[in-house]
């Protein structure tokens, strides 16, 4: 069975990784002996290679991920707010597909636009009222004594 992003891109199993870690935290005698928490691995620049993703694709998810992707180009997400490995492994799951689907989304071209003649003056007006309001401000000094 595959890990299902959207109708054109399904991630097969031989791609993911899956390790069940001990969950860090409150859990009593039960954390140090059992492994709830899950590691998932996506290689990325496999996948790219396989043809899954496209190299675009890859790109915005190497920025989207961040600190997530390691240098081998190796998504890891760590799950461990539940308490059963089942749960865990789905929130790992949505996790990465929630990812991959924010990368496939193509951002608009920035247009480099330029404050009209009439913003540049109220933008100056402006400056010098608060200039004048402020230079108003002041020590104040009790002569009466």
């Amino acid at each position: 069975m595959a890990l299902r992003i959207n109708d054109e891109i399904e991630i097969p199993d031989s791609m993911l990784e899956e390790r069940f870690i001990r969950s860090p935290g409150a859990g009593g005698q039960n954390v140090n002996k059992v492994a709830t928490a899950v590691q998932l691995r996506f290689d990325a620049r496999a996948s790219v290679v396989a043809s899954v993703i496209s190299n675009s694709v890859f790109q915005r998810l190497k920025n989207l991920a961040a600190s997530r992707m390691n240098k081998n180009a190796v998504v890891v997400i760590t799950a461990s707010s539940f308490r059963t490995q089942e749960r865990n492994r789905k929130d790992a799951l949505d996790r990465l597909v929630k990812l991959i689907q924010k990368a496939l989304i193509v951002p608009k071209p920035r247009r480099a636009t330029r404050p009209s003649k009439t913003q540049k003056l109220k933008r100056l007006e402006q400056k010098k009222r608060e200039s004048v309001i402020k230079k108003t401000r002041g020590r104040v000094s009790f002569d009466g004594d």
